[in-house]
């Protein structure tokens, strides 16, 4: 295909998205994906806004090209928050020494407007490609991925897909899940002065806190995927008492679970049900799950022969990526909302995962640039005529 980037468009394109504030939370990604329909309608894209939220607005856009397989690109609109520390204005695209610094140029503004380069190539060349060519860019990525599951619940037709996200461009065909379970343990309370009449709840959480521990040692961290390492379980935050002078009844822990390919939400469920079942064999101890904080999902992978896999290495390969992968997020993404509807995808972006979420975030511009070609390049190989 010999349709070429244009640079200073893509540049152009990422300072727009950055200067839209899309901080989650609140998110508000509404007029980011108004942007984003406006360029792609005017590519010959047909292009809906899907409000499921007040502000949350997922762009779906497609472009059908005869016969042939569905394949779609995704990444997100939202961005953490800015936080302290920037040496530059964090909504205000600078460009120094080979980087494009600002809030989300690698997580994931970076990787949409590549990706938007990369649907204009396809556009503008369709006697290179047959099939149906999408790009689903979401809403709440970095919270809940309320976006994404919105979008899978109508079960859309999809082949395959390419989730942008931060990589180095090399290819990641797996990654992490989690789940976050409130565990509440429940005490009696007493006057603080006559504790003796009570029983204290962040004490009998204390004895919990041992055991989650134990099982984390013991079973936890010894079920392991070859690509993004052991599965854990830990206790992130703690919260006990209501008053200065009287015993807790109450103590909630919450517990952070991440699962690695292969294993069952349900089943994780249901361990972690049994492990407050033997703290109340082993110590009395009375706690019950209350809630599940949102996390992005249950953790998924491609397997390395699939066609998706072996385009998406091809094309990190011919592009100079050194080491293409396949590799393994430690984290979640959106991957595993494409797959729980059938689709087989894998996950490509410029930029480090290690500087996503920190001030001075930035994207290198010659990877802001070769992941549009990367993105292109997929694309054909999974929409080949005669597919």
């Amino acid at each position: 295909m010999s349709f070429s980037p244009d640079v200073g468009r893509m540049k152009r394109e990422l300072a727009a998205l950055i200067a839209i504030d899309t901080q989650n939370p609140p998110g508000h990604e509404a007029r980011a994906a108004q942007y984003v329909h406006d360029l792609l309608v005017a590519e010959g894209f047909n292009v809906s806004l899907q409000e499921y939220k007040p502000g949350r607005v997922n762009v779906i856009s497609r472009m059908e090209n005869g016969a042939g397989p569905v394949f779609a690109f995704n990444t997100h609109m939202d961005v953490v928050p800015v936080g302290e520390g920037w040496s530059s204005d964090p909504f205000s695209l600078k460009e120094a020494d080979g980087k494009l610094y600002g809030r989300g140029a690698c997580d994931c503004k970076g990787p949409l407007a590549s990706m938007l380069e990369a649907m204009r190539m396809l556009a503008a060349d369709r006697a290179a490609w047959s099939g149906t060519l999408l790009g689903v860019f979401v809403a709440d990525e970095e919270i809940a991925s309320e976006g994404a599951k919105f979008y899978a619940v109508g079960r859309p037709k999809i082949d395959a897909a390419v989730v942008g996200e931060p990589t180095s461009n090399a290819t990641f065909s797996a990654h992490k899940g989690s789940l976050r379970p409130v565990v509440r343990v429940h005490g009696v309370a007493s006057h603080s002065g006559t504790p003796h009449l009570g029983e204290n709840a962040i004490y009998r959480a204390g004895e919990l806190l041992g055991l989650i521990a134990e099982h984390h040692e013991k079973v936890v961290r010894h079920r392991s995927h070859p690509l993004v390492g052991a599965a854990s379980l830990t206790v992130t935050r703690i919260n006990g008492g209501h008053a200065d002078n009287v015993l807790p009844a109450g103590c909630d822990l919450l517990l952070d679970r991440r699962m690695v390919p292969g294993e069952n939400e349900d089943a994780v469920k249901r361990e972690i049900g049994d492990l407050l079942l033997l703290a109340r064999q082993r110590f009395s101890l009375r706690a019950e799950i209350i809630d599940y904080k949102a996390t992005t999902g249950g953790a998924t992978e491609t397997p390395i022969d699939r066609p998706i896999v072996q385009a998406s290495l091809a094309a990190s390969r011919a592009h100079g990526v050194a080491k293409p992968g396949p590799y393994g997020f430690q984290g979640g993404c959106d991957l595993v909302h494409f797959s729980g509807i059938g689709a087989e995808g894998t996950v490509i972006g410029p930029g480090d995962l290690a500087v996503a979420h920190k001030p001075d975030e930035f994207v290198p511009t010659d990877e802001f640039i070769t992941s549009s070609l990367i993105y292109r390049d997929v694309a054909v190989a999974m929409l080949k005529n005669g597919a």
